[in-house]
C-alpha cells in the first residue's frame, strides 16, 4: 500500500515520530518498501563491479549519425513560439526586443496567469532587462545580432546566481543579493539573451511535484488543481504560458523533464556537466545538471549552443566532455530526421506506466516508425532499481550539502524536506556504497545496450499531473506517492550521466503527456533530432493553455 499524502497534524505527527528511534525505524521501513530498496540491496555483491570513483559518463559507441535528411528547422505549429521565430521577427523589423520585453512585463503585471494561478517568478530584474533589451535593439538596427538568442527573454530557475538578485533555492532565509552571475547566466548574457527574472523552485530542489510551503507556487498551466512538476516548477510554468520561448532549469532526478511533460513543453537534460554549474546553490554533485525547457526543439539546441559549448573552469566535471565544438552537430541534428534510426524500447520499464499514458507515447513511437525509424526491443539490466539508487545518491548528496544549513536553519525547513532528511539519516554507509556499486553496473549495462541502438525511448512519466489543490497553497505537504511516481523513469539518465529529452506527444483527460528520449553519452544531437522530428510531424501540437501570452501577437 503506498504511503499516504500527509499534511497538517498528520505530517506534524509523522515528524515527531521520525525524531524517535522507533518512529524513524517505522518510517524507514515504509519508505524503503515504497522505493523497492530490498530489491536494490539484495543484488549480489559478487555480481557487481567496483565503485566508480568519478561520475564520468560511459559512451556505448561513437555519436550516432544515421542518414541526414536535411529537413531544416521544424516550423512551430499551433500556439508555440520558439526563439528563432522571435529572432526572425527582430531581423525583419516586425518587432524589437524592447517591445517584446515591455509586452511581457505588461502581461505579467496584468495577473492574467490562467490555470497557473500564482506567478512563476520570485522576482523580476526589470531595470537591467530593459537596458539589455535596448542594447539588443541597437545590435539588430546595426545588422549585427550576436546569434540565435540575441534579444530573447529568458528566465532563470531560483538555483543559479543572477547578479543583483538573491538565490533563495526555494528557501525563505537566503535573502542576500548576489554580486555575480553563475556560469550559465554569464553565457546567456554573452549570447545577447535578456535575463529578466528568476523562477520558483521547490525547497532545495527536493520535490518533483512542485510543492513548496514557503511560496505561492504556480499550478499546472492546464489545470489549476494539478501540480506543475518540480523542481524547475516556475520555469516550466513560464514557458508553458508563453512568457518565455526557452528558460533555464536543472535536473537531478527529472526536474527538467517532469515539469516539461506535465505542462506540455520540451525539455532537455544534457550529458553530465555539459553546462557548467558554478553559481549553482544546489551544489556540484554527481547526478544533477543544468539545462533548458522550451516551446520548441530548436530553442533547446540554441540554448545548448550558448551555454554548453565551452567548459566552466570552476566545475570539475566539465573536463569530462570530449574535446571539440559540438554546436554544428547540434544544429544539423534539428534537420536530421529519423530515417534509419534505431530506437530501443525497454518494454519491462513501460509496464509501470498508466496504460493510457503508455498508449499515447507508443502512438508517437509508431509515428516515428512510419517516418523510417526502427523500434528495437531491449532490456536494461538493473533499470528497475534505478529509482532506489537515485534516491540514495541525490538524497545523500543533498543531506551532506545541507548539513550546516540544517544545524543553523533546520527549524524553518519545510515539513517534507525535514521528513526526507530524517529518512536519509537512517541510511548506512554500507547501504549507500552498495547502491553505488549497483549504479556502476547500471552505467555499464546501459552503455552496452546503447552500443546496439541509437537512443532509448520511455514515457517521461508514468502518470499525468497529480493533484495539488489551490487550497494547499503555503501548506506543508509530503506526497511520497506522487514523488515516487514522477521520478520512476527519470533517474536512469541522471545516474548514467546521459542526455535525455522530453517532447509533448498528446493528452490524457486534458493533461499533457511526454515521451522521453535517452541518448548515448555526449550525444545530445541524436536526442535533439528525435525531439525535433516529433515536433515536425505534429505530435506535439497541443492546445494552448489558458492565459497563453503570444510575444508576436
Amino acid at each position: 500500500m503506498p504511503s499516504p499524502r500527509l499534511k497538517g497534524p498528520a505530517l506534524d505527527l509523522a515528524l515527531r515520530a521520525a525524531a524517535t528511534p522507533p518512529g524513524a525505524a517505522l518510517i524507514r521501513r515504509i519508505a524503503f518498501n515504497d522505493y523497492k530498496m530490498a530489491r536494490l540491496l539484495s543484488v549480489p555483491a559478487a555480481s557487481l563491479p567496483a565503485l566508480d570513483h568519478e561520475p564520468r559518463p560511459i559512451a556505448g559507441g561513437a555519436p550516432r549519425q544515421w542518414g541526414d535528411q536535411g529537413l531544416g528547422t521544424p516550423t512551430p505549429t499551433g500556439h508555440r513560439r520558439g526563439s528563432r521565430e522571435l529572432v526572425a521577427a527582430y531581423t525583419d523589423g516586425a518587432t524589437k526586443p524592447s517591445d517584446v520585453l515591455a509586452a511581457l512585463f505588461a502581461a505579467i503585471d496584468s495577473g492574467r496567469l490562467g490555470s497557473v494561478t500564482f506567478s512563476p517568478y520570485i522576482g523580476l530584474d526589470r531595470e537591467r532587462a530593459a537596458a539589455d533589451a535596448l542594447a539588443a535593439d541597437a545590435r539588430y538596427a546595426a545588422g549585427a545580432p550576436r546569434g540565435p538568442l540575441d534579444g530573447v527573454p529568458i528566465p532563470v530557475k531560483d538555483e543559479v546566481d543572477v547578479e543583483g538578485m538573491p538565490t533563495f533555492g526555494g528557501t525563505v532565509w537566503r535573502r542576500d543579493a548576489l554580486d555575480s552571475d553563475g556560469f550559465a547566466v554569464r553565457a546567456l548574457r554573452a549570447a545577447g539573451a535578456i535575463v529578466y527574472g528568476k523562477t520558483h523552485t521547490t525547497e532545495w530542489g527536493m520535490s518533483p511535484v512542485g510543492i513548496n510551503p514557503h511560496w505561492d507556487m504556480p499550478r499546472n498551466a492546464y489545470a489549476a488543481d494539478r501540480a506543475p512538476g518540480g523542481s524547475s516548477s516556475g520555469t516550466g510554468a513560464a514557458v508553458a504560458l508563453g512568457h518565455a520561448t526557452v528558460g533555464l532549469g536543472s535536473d537531478g532526478g527529472g526536474s527538467i523533464r517532469i515539469p516539461s511533460s506535465l505542462q506540455g513543453v520540451f525539455g532537455l537534460k544534457p550529458s553530465f556537466a555539459r553546462i557548467g554549474r558554478s553559481g549553482d546553490v544546489f551544489g556540484l554533485g554527481t547526478v544533477a545538471v543544468l539545462g533548458p525547457l522550451a516551446q520548441t526543439a530548436a530553442a533547446l539546441a540554441d540554448f545548448l549552443a550558448a551555454t554548453g559549448a565551452s567548459p566552466d573552469p570552476e566545475d570539475y566535471a566539465c573536463g569530462y566532455a570530449p574535446v571539440g565544438n559540438p554546436v554544428a552537430a547540434w544544429e544539423r541534428a534539428i534537420g536530421r530526421g529519423v530515417r534509419g534510426a534505431r530506437i530501443g524500447v525497454p518494454r519491462q520499464e513501460w509496464a509501470d506506466a498508466d496504460p493510457r499514458v503508455a498508449d499515447v507515447c507508443l502512438a508517437a513511437l509508431r509515428a516515428l516508425e512510419a517516418e523510417g525509424a526502427r523500434l528495437v526491443d531491449v532490456e536494461l539490466e538493473h533499470a528497475s532499481v534505478a529509482q532506489g539508487i537515485g534516491v540514495l545518491s541525490i538524497g545523500s548528496e543533498t543531506k551532506v550539502h545541507l548539513a550546516d544549513f540544517l544545524d543553523e536553519h533546520g527549524d524553518v525547513f519545510g515539513g517534507e524536506l525535514r521528513m526526507q532528511m530524517a529518512i536519509l539519516g537512517t541510511v548506512s554507509a554500507q547501504e549507500y556504497l552498495h547502491a553505488q556499486r549497483v549504479r556502476a553496473a547500471l552505467r555499464r549495462s546501459t552503455a552496452a545496450t546503447l552500443s546496439t541502438v541509437d537512443v532509448l525511448a520511455l514515457p517521461t512519466l508514468p502518470i499525468t499531473a497529480p493533484k495539488y489543490p489551490v487550497g494547499d497553497n503555503r501548506v506543508h505537504v509530503a506526497d511520497d506517492e506522487a514523488t515516487r511516481l514522477l521520478c520512476r523513469f527519470a533517474f536512469l539518465a541522471n545516474l548514467c550521466g546521459l542526455p535525455a529529452g522530453s517532447a509533448p506527444v498528446g493528452m490524457v483527460d486534458g493533461l499533457p503527456v511526454g515521451l522521453q528520449i535517452v541518448g548515448d553519452a555526449w550525444d545530445e544531437a541524436s536526442v535533439l533530432a528525435m525531439l525535433a522530428h516529433v515536433e515536425r510531424i505534429g505530435a506535439s501540437d497541443l492546445p494552448a493553455p489558458l492565459g497563453y501570452f503570444d510575444p508576436l501577437a
